[in-house]
């Protein structure tokens, strides 16, 4: 696709087909992605890409532990809760994903089924498990960083043909991560992308999600129209 048509089309995908992603293609996107814009060339970036009994080890385990309560251990700053349209953008986007998977607002055990699959990563068959050089860590550039390659990669791998959604609920419980991933201490977890050929019948795939316009985002300034 042209680009344009890439970012235009592109949308989180929450549903995959039971297919393998090939190795080859994952490399060829992970090539593309890293061509991304980094401060002073770092490159923070490594990525521990997982299926197969790996990735469902870590499904497992970070059920367990966040079904049991066990707090969440996220390596990133998550900062206070949304409020005011931040809030109200999040409440919008998961009106629209409930109401394209007919959970209704009192279905209590719909909406946990709902979470439960965010903590599996949505059954994707490939999870890219994205972290940073832990002697970086403390600046916000490193993150930063880390959030262009991803950009890249999401939508290096829709022109794929393949479908992704960042997704931190997938990493909450890091020490499982980390243990079954093999990622040693001096890297920080930074986020996860779930990967795979999207299901075009699992209906919270077709969701767009409401987005602001140029007028609200931009102020232009010495222009002279």
């Amino acid at each position: 696709m042209e680009f344009d048509d890439v970012v235009r089309s592109r949308r989180s995908i929450r549903g995959f087909q039971k297919k393998p992603v090939p190795k080859a293609l994952i490399r060829e996107i992970l090539e593309i992605a890293m061509r991304a814009p980094t401060s002073l060339n770092s490159q923070p970036w490594n990525f521990y890409v997982v299926t197969g009994e790996v990735l469902d080890r870590i499904r497992k385990g970070n059920v367990e532990r966040n079904v049991a309560g066990v707090p969440d251990s996220r390596e990133f700053r998550m900062g206070p809760a949304y409020a005011g349209v931040h809030r109200d953008r999040q409440v919008e986007i998961a009106k629209q994903l409930f109401s394209a998977m007919g959970i209704a607002r009192e279905d209590k055990d719909a909406r946990m089924d709902w979470v439960l699959r965010g903590f599996r990563q949505f059954d994707a068959p490939v999870s890219i498990v994205v972290t940073y050089d832990k002697d970086l860590h403390g600046g916000d550039i490193p993150p930063f960083d880390c959030g262009g390659v991803v950009n890249c990669l999401v939508n290096a791998a829709w022109n794929r043909g393949l479908g992704c959604v960042i997704n931190s609920q997938g990493i909450m419980q890091s020490p499982v991560v980390r243990a079954e991933a093999g990622i040693p201490d001096d890297q920080v977890i930074q986020t996860c992308v779930a990967m795979g050929w999207p299901d075009d019948a699992f209906p919270a795939n077709a969701v767009v999600s409401l987005r602001k316009s140029v007028d609200e985002a931009a102020t232009f300034l010495g222009f002279e129209d």
